[in-house]
């Protein structure tokens, strides 16, 4: 079961078009994992029709708007409790992950970085991409340094689980970290825990040691 979801606004944002590529694909990742947001994005992508059915004579004001949202937050809950039937979406379908980098994430060409943490960059699969997308991977039982971030990072677990002060992460939750967080994951369980990051800019390590390697870091 996933913990950590996308909150409305960014599914409001995958439903009307607006996310880049990258970050719709950390969406549709987890969207084929998890009924309740998949529930949400199908209710929020009926009520995007309907609205532009009806652009001509009608005008959505923002406390309708809210109301809506609200709505949807108390009728497709993140607690699991909906049931959605995915086996159909999921039995032939390969996954977006798949196409992009293959089905075994543990034989990439993974750099080591810094202690437990490898990295693949993969920006230059998405063309015109203006953000840093990377794919990280933690050394079962390993800690990745201390830091905080100079802008917004998203991420999606894609394999194995970390741990931070906000709680632990599994395959397929989701998180947006920005300058406000000051965390050191780890990986937790048997594997190594392989995610997928999006970085508006670079990281910044806060270790009484690490911190001198920042200058280094781009």
């Amino acid at each position: 079961m996933n913990w950590h979801h996308p909150d409305t606004l960014i599914l409001l944002e995958f439903s009307a078009g607006n996310l880049s590529e990258p970050h719709a694909l950390c969406i549709r990742l987890h969207l084929d994992q998890c009924p309740s947001c998949s529930s949400r994005v199908d209710t929020l992508d009926s009520l995007g029709a309907v609205m532009m059915e009806n652009q001509p004579q009608t005008e959505v004001s923002s406390d309708m708007f809210d109301s809506i949202l609200s709505r949807i937050d108390s009728d497709t809950g993140v607690d699991g409790q909906q049931t959605v039937n995915t086996d159909a979406k999921n039995s032939r379908r390969i996954s977006p992950l798949e196409k992009l980098l293959g089905d075994d994430l543990n034989s990439l060409p993974w750099k080591r970085q810094l202690g437990d943490v490898s990295t693949l960059d993969i920006t230059d699969r998405f063309p015109d991409q203006q953000e840093q997308v990377v794919l990280q991977k933690l050394t079962a039982g390993g800690k990745a340094p201390s830091h905080t971030h100079r802008g917004e990072e998203t991420t999606i677990v894609l394999q194995g689980a970390f741990a931070d002060q906000k709680g632990v992460f599994n395959q397929w939750d989701f998180v947006v970290l920005n300058q406000e967080d000051d965390h050191k994951p780890v990986a937790v369980g048997c594997e190594d825990c392989i995610t997928l990051s999006i970085l508006s800019a670079p990281v910044k390590l806060t270790g009484t040691f690490s911190r001198m390697l920042n200058p280094f870091i781009r």
